[in-house]
């Protein structure tokens, strides 16, 4: 098969497990991130594919040829026709630009001519062709940045590894070059695995999300999969904000709150055993915020309760809600003009196909 293949990969550090088993496929011209908080296993995973440390066992294939095998690399990391590119800008600040750019071209001792077209083809598809004579220290953070894809980019490997190479970047400029990392792939089409703790980073990137937590694969999708229908607590609230309600299951489609006298109803397509303990997850902008005593729509669940405290944020307004007779609460995020005082008595709707059962122990 094209692309990366990754099979029970598992490294531990003496008695310290870091990646726990993990299986992934990448295909041919595919992005992938991994997505996870720090200390999930998220670079180990990257620098095994890279060939930069042994696994403790499992096997990396590339193109249907294996890279490494349990404890040993088969294939040295600069025989895997990849490039890496990392947290750090890690260019030379005594090279020109061009310079830096040539460095992995001319180490494959291709023709001078092959190495201008090459690293002058790369620093056009960043936008730097115009700076090749420039010193790193001449350049802004996001311009050195650049200049380390279009390394990556001209040595024209076969996949692409990046691990957070927008950490050392302020907030705009990240969300600059999320997009323009996006862009650069469509139109290379190089199989990229990208790791980072920075959700939009890889909702922006990438086809597909792998979101890691203890060493794991959670749960991989489309981004939209992952938002839209999490299967876990932990992914549910990685990725997005989400309210998470224990609940006992009354019947196959329907729960009662452990901590309210409500009951939701669950999509159609739900089985549960009666008396079950579940969690069920709903975002905050998915739910309606009305005066008390507002009848509630057949497709819609209702929850009730009195504001706690709101916060105007331009765009809309962010409340924390605590529901009646309990302390638990509840954010809803409704647009600025909803506007409810604290103490004020409010129902809260929400489309019963947006109330989702997730699991709590990672398993779907």
């Amino acid at each position: 098969m094209d692309g990366l293949e990754i099979s029970r990969l598992r490294k531990d550090f003496d008695d310290i497990l870091v990646v726990d088993g993990i299986d992934l496929s990448v295909r041919a011209g595919e992005f992938v991130s991994l997505l996870g908080p720090s200390g999930c296993g998220k670079t180990t995973t990257l620098r095994m594919i890279a060939g930069l440390l042994n696994p403790s066992s499992g096997t990396v294939e590339l193109d249907g040829r294996t890279l490494s095998r349990d404890s040993t690399l088969l294939v040295p990391p600069e025989r895997r026709n990849m490039s890496m590119i990392f947290q750090s800008y890690a260019v030379w600040p005594h090279k020109k630009v061009f310079d830096n750019v040539a460095y992995g071209v001319r180490l494959r001792k291709l023709p001078a001519a092959e190495t201008k077209r090459r690293v002058l083809a790369a620093l056009e598809v960043v936008k730097m062709a115009h700076l090749a004579d420039r010193y790193p220290g001449q350049l802004s953070g996001g311009q050195q940045q650049r200049v380390g894809l279009a390394r990556a980019l001209a040595v024209e490997p076969r996949v692409l590894l990046m691990d957070e190479p927008l950490s050392n970047l302020d907030a705009s400029l990240r969300e600059e070059m999320r997009f323009e990392i996006r862009r650069i792939h469509d139109e290379f089409k190089i199989t990229t695995v990208y790791v980072t703790h920075d959700i939009s980073e890889a909702i922006v990137a990438s086809d597909r999300i792998a979101l890691m937590n203890g060493g794991r694969i959670e749960q991989i999708g489309s981004p939209e999969e992952l938002y839209e229908n999490p299967r876990t607590a932990f992914a549910a609230g990685f990725i997005g904000p989400v309210n998470l309600l224990p609940a006992t299951a009354a019947g196959p489609d329907a729960v009662e709150l452990s901590e309210c006298p409500e009951t939701l109803r669950l999509p159609a397509d739900s089985t549960i055993s009666a008396g079950a303990k579940v969690t069920i997850a709903f975002r905050p902008h998915d739910a309606t915020l009305t005066a008390t005593g507002t009848a509630v729509r057949g497709d819609h669940n209702m929850l009730h309760g009195t504001v706690a405290r709101q916060a105007y944020i331009g765009h809309a307004r962010d409340y924390v809600l605590r529901l009646a007779t309990s302390d638990r609460t509840i954010r809803v995020i409704t647009p600025p003009s909803t506007n409810f005082a604290p103490g004020e008595a409010v129902s809260v709707t929400i489309p019963i196909p947006r109330c989702r059962l997730v699991s709590d122990d990672g398993r779907p």
